[in-house]
């Protein structure tokens, strides 16, 4: 079951990755459900999304926070 929330939050912060904004709000709805192993994953895979999408870095912040 948590296999699938983290690839589902995954595919929507892909979706909304067009607005930096509407992005950040994706990521803190994540950061309340997401397991902590799964938010292990997700700041690794975010960190490798946003070196692509110089916009987006501002998300980092919210989760190593």
């Amino acid at each position: 079951m948590s296999k699938m929330m983290f690839d589902y939050t995954k595919s929507i912060l892909e979706r909304v990755s067009f607005d930096p904004i509407l992005f950040c709000k994706e990521v803190e709805k994540a950061i309340k459900t997401l397991l902590p192993y799964e938010m292990e994953q997700l700041q690794e895979w975010l960190l490798s999304f946003v070196i692509e999408k110089p916009e987006l870095k501002q998300s980092l912040l919210l989760i190593k926070a």
